[in-house]
Protein backbone atom coordinates (compact mmCIF):
# COMPACT_ATOMS: atom_id res chain seq x y z
CA UNK A 1 0.00 0.00 0.00
CA UNK A 2 1.39 3.37 -1.02
CA UNK A 3 1.76 6.26 1.41
CA UNK A 4 -1.24 8.59 1.13
CA UNK A 5 -1.64 12.35 1.06
CA UNK A 6 -3.27 12.25 4.50
CA UNK A 7 -0.28 10.39 5.92
CA UNK A 8 2.03 13.08 4.54
CA UNK A 9 -0.07 15.80 6.17
CA UNK A 10 -0.02 13.89 9.45
CA UNK A 11 3.79 13.95 9.36
CA UNK A 12 3.67 17.74 9.68
CA UNK A 13 1.36 17.46 12.68
CA UNK A 14 3.91 15.16 14.33
CA UNK A 15 6.76 17.53 13.41
CA UNK A 16 8.33 14.62 11.51
CA UNK A 17 10.64 15.77 8.73
CA UNK A 18 9.52 14.62 5.28
CA UNK A 19 11.98 13.23 2.74
CA UNK A 20 11.39 13.53 -1.00
CA UNK A 21 13.64 12.51 -3.90
CA UNK A 22 13.32 12.43 -7.66
CA UNK A 23 13.52 9.19 -9.62
CA UNK A 24 13.19 8.69 -13.35
CA UNK A 25 13.60 4.94 -13.93
CA UNK A 26 12.75 1.53 -12.46
CA UNK A 27 16.08 0.64 -10.86
CA UNK A 28 16.55 4.01 -9.16
CA UNK A 29 12.95 4.10 -7.95
CA UNK A 30 13.36 0.61 -6.48
CA UNK A 31 16.41 1.71 -4.47
CA UNK A 32 14.78 4.93 -3.32
CA UNK A 33 11.64 3.07 -2.29
CA UNK A 34 13.56 0.34 -0.47
CA UNK A 35 15.36 3.05 1.51
CA UNK A 36 11.94 4.17 2.80
CA UNK A 37 11.63 7.55 1.05
CA UNK A 38 7.92 8.47 1.36
CA UNK A 39 7.68 10.89 -1.59
CA UNK A 40 9.11 10.01 -5.00
CA UNK A 41 8.85 12.73 -7.64
CA UNK A 42 9.07 11.95 -11.33
CA UNK A 43 10.20 15.49 -12.02
CA UNK A 44 10.22 17.19 -15.38
CA UNK A 45 13.85 17.80 -14.45
CA UNK A 46 14.35 14.51 -16.29
CA UNK A 47 14.45 16.67 -19.42
CA UNK A 48 17.86 18.01 -18.36
CA UNK A 49 19.10 15.09 -16.26
CA UNK A 50 18.23 12.24 -18.64
CA UNK A 51 17.35 13.74 -22.02
CA UNK A 52 19.92 16.52 -22.31
CA UNK A 53 17.48 19.41 -22.77
CA UNK A 54 18.59 22.89 -21.73
CA UNK A 55 15.48 23.37 -19.57
CA UNK A 56 12.31 21.58 -18.51
CA UNK A 57 10.21 23.37 -21.13
CA UNK A 58 10.60 20.86 -24.02
CA UNK A 59 9.46 17.91 -21.88
CA UNK A 60 6.26 16.32 -23.20
CA UNK A 61 3.42 14.44 -21.56
CA UNK A 62 4.37 11.25 -23.39
CA UNK A 63 7.92 11.47 -22.03
CA UNK A 64 6.62 12.05 -18.52
CA UNK A 65 4.19 9.13 -18.72
CA UNK A 66 6.92 6.86 -20.09
CA UNK A 67 9.21 7.55 -17.13
CA UNK A 68 6.40 7.57 -14.57
CA UNK A 69 5.39 4.07 -15.64
CA UNK A 70 8.95 2.89 -15.08
CA UNK A 71 9.14 4.50 -11.64
CA UNK A 72 5.83 3.08 -10.45
CA UNK A 73 7.03 -0.41 -11.32
CA UNK A 74 9.89 0.06 -8.87
CA UNK A 75 8.15 1.97 -6.08
CA UNK A 76 5.80 -0.17 -4.01
CA UNK A 77 5.40 1.97 -0.86
CA UNK A 78 6.34 5.60 -1.52
CA UNK A 79 3.86 7.99 -3.08
CA UNK A 80 4.82 8.55 -6.73
CA UNK A 81 4.11 12.09 -7.92
CA UNK A 82 4.01 12.92 -11.63
CA UNK A 83 5.23 16.39 -12.58
CA UNK A 84 2.84 18.02 -15.06
CA UNK A 85 5.00 19.52 -17.83
CA UNK A 86 4.89 22.95 -19.45
CA UNK A 87 1.51 24.02 -20.87
CA UNK A 88 -0.28 20.79 -19.95
CA UNK A 89 -2.52 22.55 -17.40
CA UNK A 90 -2.97 25.97 -18.98
CA UNK A 91 -5.10 25.42 -22.09
CA UNK A 92 -8.45 24.61 -20.51
CA UNK A 93 -10.09 22.47 -17.89
CA UNK A 94 -10.69 19.44 -20.09
CA UNK A 95 -7.06 19.29 -21.24
CA UNK A 96 -5.84 19.76 -17.67
CA UNK A 97 -8.00 17.01 -16.21
CA UNK A 98 -7.18 14.65 -19.06
CA UNK A 99 -3.44 15.17 -18.56
CA UNK A 100 -3.67 14.80 -14.79
CA UNK A 101 -5.70 11.62 -15.23
CA UNK A 102 -3.06 10.18 -17.58
CA UNK A 103 -0.51 10.25 -14.76
CA UNK A 104 -2.87 8.21 -12.59
CA UNK A 105 -4.38 5.86 -15.18
CA UNK A 106 -1.45 5.31 -17.55
CA UNK A 107 1.51 6.20 -15.39
CA UNK A 108 0.32 4.57 -12.19
CA UNK A 109 1.18 7.63 -10.08
CA UNK A 110 -0.69 8.49 -6.89
CA UNK A 111 -0.53 12.29 -7.27
CA UNK A 112 0.51 15.11 -9.59
CA UNK A 113 2.54 18.29 -9.09
CA UNK A 114 2.14 21.57 -10.90
CA UNK A 115 3.82 24.95 -10.72
CA UNK A 116 2.24 28.27 -9.78
CA UNK A 117 0.29 29.88 -6.99
CA UNK A 118 -2.85 32.01 -7.05
CA UNK A 119 -3.13 31.84 -10.84
CA UNK A 120 -3.45 28.03 -10.81
CA UNK A 121 -5.50 27.71 -7.63
CA UNK A 122 -8.77 27.11 -9.45
CA UNK A 123 -7.05 24.56 -11.69
CA UNK A 124 -5.78 22.77 -8.59
CA UNK A 125 -9.28 22.78 -7.13
CA UNK A 126 -10.72 21.12 -10.23
CA UNK A 127 -8.09 18.37 -10.20
CA UNK A 128 -8.57 17.73 -6.47
CA UNK A 129 -12.35 17.62 -6.96
CA UNK A 130 -11.76 14.74 -9.39
CA UNK A 131 -10.05 12.76 -6.63
CA UNK A 132 -6.44 13.34 -7.69
CA UNK A 133 -4.05 14.54 -4.93
CA UNK A 134 -2.07 17.62 -5.96
CA UNK A 135 1.27 18.97 -4.76
CA UNK A 136 1.92 22.68 -5.36
CA UNK A 137 5.20 24.36 -6.33
CA UNK A 138 6.05 28.03 -5.81
CA UNK A 139 9.15 30.21 -5.62
CA UNK A 140 11.44 29.47 -8.52
CA UNK A 141 9.21 27.69 -11.00
CA UNK A 142 11.48 26.29 -13.74
CA UNK A 143 8.74 26.24 -16.38
CA UNK A 144 8.62 30.05 -16.08
CA UNK A 145 12.38 30.44 -16.35
CA UNK A 146 12.20 32.81 -19.34
CA UNK A 147 9.83 35.10 -17.46
CA UNK A 148 11.86 34.94 -14.24
CA UNK A 149 15.10 35.72 -16.03
CA UNK A 150 17.10 32.72 -14.82
CA UNK A 151 17.55 30.53 -11.79
CA UNK A 152 17.27 33.23 -9.14
CA UNK A 153 16.11 33.26 -5.53
CA UNK A 154 12.48 34.41 -5.35
CA UNK A 155 10.67 36.49 -2.72
CA UNK A 156 13.50 38.85 -1.76
CA UNK A 157 11.45 42.06 -1.98
CA UNK A 158 8.46 42.92 0.26
CA UNK A 159 5.99 42.64 -2.65
CA UNK A 160 7.45 39.36 -3.88
CA UNK A 161 7.49 37.89 -0.38
CA UNK A 162 3.87 38.88 0.16
CA UNK A 163 2.91 37.30 -3.16
CA UNK A 164 4.57 34.02 -2.22
CA UNK A 165 2.75 33.90 1.09
CA UNK A 166 -0.49 34.63 -0.76
CA UNK A 167 0.31 31.89 -3.27
CA UNK A 168 0.88 29.37 -0.48
CA UNK A 169 -2.41 30.26 1.17
CA UNK A 170 -4.29 30.09 -2.14
CA UNK A 171 -2.89 26.62 -2.85
CA UNK A 172 -3.76 25.48 0.66
CA UNK A 173 -7.36 26.65 0.20
CA UNK A 174 -7.49 24.98 -3.23
CA UNK A 175 -6.71 21.62 -1.61
CA UNK A 176 -3.04 20.77 -2.24
CA UNK A 177 -1.60 18.29 0.27
CA UNK A 178 1.89 19.84 0.21
CA UNK A 179 3.84 22.68 -1.41
CA UNK A 180 7.36 22.70 -2.82
CA UNK A 181 9.24 25.92 -2.00
CA UNK A 182 12.13 26.33 -4.43
CA UNK A 183 14.89 28.94 -4.01
CA UNK A 184 12.99 30.92 -1.39
CA UNK A 185 14.91 32.81 1.35
CA UNK A 186 15.10 30.67 4.49
CA UNK A 187 13.33 33.16 6.81
CA UNK A 188 10.44 33.50 4.35
CA UNK A 189 10.19 29.72 3.99
CA UNK A 190 10.02 29.45 7.78
CA UNK A 191 7.19 31.99 7.90
CA UNK A 192 5.22 30.27 5.12
CA UNK A 193 5.70 26.91 6.85
CA UNK A 194 4.27 28.37 10.06
CA UNK A 195 1.34 30.06 8.30
CA UNK A 196 -0.01 27.06 6.36
CA UNK A 197 -1.38 23.83 7.78
CA UNK A 198 0.00 21.65 4.98
CA UNK A 199 3.62 20.46 4.64
CA UNK A 200 6.20 22.57 2.85
CA UNK A 201 8.97 20.75 0.98
CA UNK A 202 12.05 22.87 0.44
CA UNK A 203 14.75 22.86 -2.20
CA UNK A 204 17.19 25.68 -1.65
CA UNK A 205 14.70 27.09 0.85
CA UNK A 206 16.45 26.59 4.17
CA UNK A 207 16.16 24.10 7.03
CA UNK A 208 12.80 25.12 8.47
CA UNK A 209 10.53 23.61 5.82
CA UNK A 210 8.60 20.51 6.85
CA UNK A 211 10.65 18.43 4.42
CA UNK A 212 13.33 18.53 1.75
CA UNK A 213 13.58 17.39 -1.87
CA UNK A 214 16.67 16.86 -3.97
CA UNK A 215 17.32 15.73 -7.52
CA UNK A 216 18.72 12.21 -7.23
CA UNK A 217 21.58 12.88 -9.66
CA UNK A 218 22.73 15.83 -7.53
CA UNK A 219 22.64 13.74 -4.36
CA UNK A 220 24.63 10.94 -6.02
CA UNK A 221 27.17 13.25 -7.66
CA UNK A 222 26.39 12.13 -11.20
CA UNK A 223 27.51 15.44 -12.70
CA UNK A 224 30.93 16.79 -11.74
CA UNK A 225 30.83 19.96 -13.86
CA UNK A 226 28.09 21.74 -11.90
CA UNK A 227 26.72 21.34 -8.38
CA UNK A 228 23.79 23.62 -7.40
CA UNK A 229 24.33 25.66 -4.23
CA UNK A 230 21.33 23.99 -2.58
CA UNK A 231 22.58 20.46 -3.31
CA UNK A 232 24.82 18.24 -1.22
CA UNK A 233 26.67 15.35 -2.85
CA UNK A 234 26.36 12.28 -0.63
CA UNK A 235 28.40 10.34 -3.19
CA UNK A 236 30.55 11.20 -6.19
CA UNK A 237 29.46 8.56 -8.64
CA UNK A 238 30.57 10.41 -11.77
CA UNK A 239 34.21 9.64 -10.99
CA UNK A 240 33.44 6.11 -9.84
CA UNK A 241 31.49 5.32 -13.01
CA UNK A 242 34.14 6.89 -15.25
CA UNK A 243 36.85 4.78 -13.55
CA UNK A 244 34.78 1.59 -13.92
CA UNK A 245 34.28 2.23 -17.64
CA UNK A 246 37.96 2.98 -18.17
CA UNK A 247 38.98 -0.20 -16.31
CA UNK A 248 36.54 -2.26 -18.38
CA UNK A 249 37.91 -0.86 -21.63
CA UNK A 250 41.48 -1.60 -20.56
CA UNK A 251 40.68 -5.22 -19.64
CA UNK A 252 38.81 -5.89 -22.89
CA UNK A 253 41.71 -4.49 -24.94
CA UNK A 254 44.29 -6.46 -22.97
CA UNK A 255 42.29 -9.68 -23.15
CA UNK A 256 42.05 -10.03 -19.37
CA UNK A 257 38.24 -9.85 -19.51
CA UNK A 258 36.30 -12.04 -19.83
CA UNK A 259 37.92 -15.04 -18.11
CA UNK A 260 36.71 -18.59 -17.58
CA UNK A 261 34.90 -17.31 -14.51
CA UNK A 262 32.65 -15.21 -16.77
CA UNK A 263 32.12 -17.91 -19.41
CA UNK A 264 30.12 -21.12 -19.88
CA UNK A 265 31.17 -24.51 -21.27
CA UNK A 266 29.57 -27.43 -23.10
CA UNK A 267 30.43 -31.13 -23.21
CA UNK A 268 33.69 -31.86 -25.06
CA UNK A 269 32.10 -34.75 -26.98
CA UNK A 270 29.58 -32.36 -28.50
CA UNK A 271 32.39 -30.10 -29.63
CA UNK A 272 34.20 -33.03 -31.18
CA UNK A 273 31.06 -34.07 -33.07
CA UNK A 274 30.53 -30.53 -34.33
CA UNK A 275 34.15 -30.31 -35.40
CA UNK A 276 33.79 -33.48 -37.52
CA UNK A 277 30.65 -32.22 -39.27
Amino acid sequence: MHITANEIKEMKLRAEKIVMLTAYDYSTAKLVDEAGVPLILVGDSLGMVLLGYESTIPVTMDEMIHHTKAVTKGAKQGMVIGDMPFMTYHTGTSDTLRNAARFIQEGGAQAVKLEGGTVVAETVRRIVDCGIPVMGHIGLTPQSIHQLGGHKVQGKTPDAAERLLGDARALEQAGVFAIVLELVPAPLSKLITEKVSIPTIGIGAGPDCDGQVQVISDLLGMFADFVPKHAKQYAKLAGTIRTAITDYMAEVKSGSFPTAEHSSTIDDSLLEELARS
